[in-house]
C-alpha cells in the first residue's frame, strides 16, 4: 500500500513541492514508515517567501484588534482539535497521549497570550519632555519572519513563534522539523480556517536546504529557532551576517540540587517524571541530580524503585507512561553513552538499554536509565544525551553544588528540592541558569513570561513568547514632537537644547 506523501503550505493552500527529496516520518514504536516529508528546495522557500512578502501590507495595516479576534477564532478551533493534534504528535514523535495533550494545551496558552496584542502593542507616551515637546514610541512589525522547529514538541514549539509574530503584524514563513511536519501543516489549515488571510503563514518542512535558504533569503527580516546548540550557533552566526535578528535556542545539560532537608519522596517523584517524560526528549529535561551532603543515600533507592515501576510502551496505549524515542539512530547513540557511562566508571544503577516492547519489537525503545556517582569528566554528564537517562552527581555541600552547575556550559533551566526558604533564595539569585525551578522539576514559564535560557542555550538577546517574544517581532520607533503657535518661533540656534 503506497505511503501518503504529504504537502508544503504557501499561500493558503496545499502545495506540492517543486524538489523531489522526502523524507521518511516513521511511528516510533513500531518503527514503520507511516508517511513521507516533502523537503523543501531553495525555490520552494523563495515561493513561500514570496507569498510572505506580498501578504505583508495588508497583514500589516490589519488593526490589532482585528487580528486578535482571528487569534481567538484559531484558539477556538485548536481547543476543538485539541486530540486529533495530540494523536499526530504522539504518532509521529512517540510521546504518550497524555503528554502529547499537555504540550498542545501549551500552546495554545501562547495563542491566548498573542490574542491580548491591542494590548501589547501600545507604546509609551511623554509629555512635555522639552518645553511644548512630547515624545512617545510605537512597536511596529519587522516584516517577514521565519522559524525553524525541531522534532520533540510538534505542536508547542511553533506556537511559540507564530502567533506572537503574526499578532504583531508581521507574516511567517515555517519550516518544521521533516521527522514530525504534520502538526504544523495541520495548524496552518486551521488558522485559515480561523480568518487568517493567505500568505500570512506558510509551511514548509525541510532539512538543510531549506534552513540556508531562509538564513540568506533578503526578504526575511528575523529568524526564530529551536534546537541543539551546535546548529543554535550556526543559526545565529549565519543569520545574524545575513543582517536578520536571531532567536536561536539551544541545548541543555539540566541540574537539579536536593538538599538533605529535602522531602525525598516528593523529589524523587518530581525528577521521575522530569527525567523521564517524553522519554527524556525534552529540552527542560531534568537529566542531572546533584545531591549535596547525605541526601544521595535517601534518595538514590526512590529514583530506582520509581523508575523501575515505569510502564514503557505504545504513546496511544492506555497505562503507558513513557514512549519510544524519535529514531533509530537516536536510540543508538543514546546506548553508546550508556555503554560510556559504564565504561568510564559510572555506577549502573538501572540499565534500559536491550528493552523490547511485546507487538513493537521494531521501535526505538530505551528504558529508564540511572546512573550514580557520575563526575564531570564523564561523557554522560558532558553531553546532552536527550534521552531517558538520569545521572546522580554528589556534592559536598550547597557551595559546590552551585560550583558545579555554573561551570557547566550550558544554562537552560535548574531546580532546588530543599525545605529552607534560605537555601531557595540563595540558589535562585547566585545560580546563573536562565529559568529556575523551587521545589519544581521543569520550570517552563507560563505563556506570560518568556522561555530561554543563558551562556550556550540561547545565542541572541530575547527570548520566546512572552512580552520578550512582542519585542522580538517588532522595531521601536520613537516620535519627538512639538506643534509651536506662530508666536513663539524663535530665532534658530546651533547650540545643543537644554530645556
Amino acid at each position: 500500500m503506497p505511503v501518503e506523501k504529504l504537502h508544503l503550505w504557501i499561500n493558503g493552500q496545499r502545495v506540492q513541492a517543486q524538489s523531489s527529496r522526502t523524507a521518511d516520518i516513521f511511528n516510533p514504536a513500531t518503527g514503520a514508515v507511516i508517511r513521507l516529508a516533502p523537503l523543501a528546495s531553495e525555490t520552494d522557500v523563495d515561493a513561500a517567501v514570496a507569498a510572505a512578502k506580498a501578504a505583508y501590507p495588508a497583514w500589516r495595516d490589519t488593526t490589532p484588534l482585528r487580528r486578535a479576534r482571528i487569534l481567538t477564532r484559531f484558539r477556538e478551533l485548536m481547543e476543538q482539535h485539541r486530540d486529533e493534534l495530540a494523536r499526530l504528535a504522539s504518532e509521529e514523535h512517540g510521546k504518550t497521549l497524555i503528554d502529547a495533550t499537555g504540550s498542545v494545551q501549551r500552546g495554545i496558552e501562547v495563542i491566548e497570550f498573542a490574542s491580548g496584542v491591542p494590548h501589547l502593542l501600545k507604546g509609551e507616551h511623554s509629555e512635555d519632555v522639552g518645553r511644548g515637546v512630547d515624545c512617545h514610541s510605537l512597536l511596529q512589525p519587522v516584516g517577514v519572519c521565519a522559524g525553524i522547529t525541531p522534532f520533540n514538541f510538534p505542536v508547542m514549539v511553533p506556537l511559540w513563534m507564530f502567533p506572537v509574530a503574526i499578532a504583531c503584524g508581521n507574516t511567517f514563513v515555517l519550516k518544521p522539523s521533516e521527522k514530525v511536519p504534520s502538526c504544523s501543516l495541520r495548524m496552518a489549515e486551521l488558522f485559515k480556517e480561523a480568518g487568517l488571510p493567505n500568505g500570512v503563514l506558510n509551511v514548509v518542512p525541510g532539512d538543510r536546504e531549506a534552513v540556508d535558504a531562509l538564513l540568506c533569503h533578503p526578504d526575511v527580516g528575523a529568524i526564530s529557532f529551536v534546537g541543539s546548540t551546535p546548529v543554535a550557533r550556526y543559526i545565529y552566526e549565519t543569520g545574524a551576517k545575513n543582517g536578520k535578528r536571531v532567536q536561536a535556542l539551544g541545548g541543555a545539560k539540566n541540574h537539579a540540587v536536593v538538599m538533605p532537608d529535602a522531602d525525598m519522596e516528593f523529589a524523587a517523584d518530581a525528577l521521575v517524571g522530569a527525567a523521564y517524560g517524553s522519554a527524556g526528549e525534552r529540552c527542560m529535561a531534568i537529566s542531572a541530580v546533584v545531591t549535596v551532603g547525605e541526601a544521595a543515600d535517601a534518595l538514590l533507592p526512590l529514583l530506582k524503585a520509581r523508575a523501575q515501576a515505569i510502564t514503557v510502551g505504545r504513546g496511544d496505549m492506555d497505562g503507558v507512561e513513557m514512549g519510544p524515542l524519535i529514531s533509530a539512530a537516536h536510540r543508538e547513540r543514546i546506548v553508546s553513552l550508556i555503554d560510556s557511562g559504564v565504561a568510564q566508571g559510572a555506577e549502573l544503577v538501572l540499565d534500559g538499554r536491550g528493552l523490547t516492547v511485546p507487538d513493537c519489537e521494531h521501535g526505538f525503545f530505551v528504558g529508564p536509565t540511572l546512573f550514580d556517582r557520575v563526575t564531570p569528566e564523564m561523557d554522560i554528564y558532558r553531553e546532552e544525551i536527550f534521552g531517558p537517562v538520569l545521572i546522580v552527581l554528589r556534592a559536598e555541600n550547597y557551595e559546590a553544588a552551585v560550583k558545579l552547575i555554573n561551570a557547566n556550559p550550558y544554562g537552560n533551566g535548574t531546580a532546588i528540592f530543599t525545605s529552607s526558604g534560605h537555601w531557595a533564595r540563595r540558589f535562585e539569585n547566585e545560580i546563573e541558569v536562565g529559568m529556575v525551578g523551587v521545589n519544581v522539576p521543569i520550570p517552563v514559564p507560563m505563556a506570560f513570561f518568556s522561555f530561554g535560557g543563558w551562556k550556550a542555550s540561547l545565542f541572541g538577546d530575547l527570548h520566546v513568547h512572552g512580552m520578550e517574544g512582542v519585542y522580538f517581532h517588532t522595531r521601536t520607533k520613537v516620535i519627538t514632537s512639538r506643534w509651536p503657535a506662530p508666536s513663539e518661533r524663535t530665532a534658530s540656534s546651533l547650540a545643543m537644547p537644554t530645556h
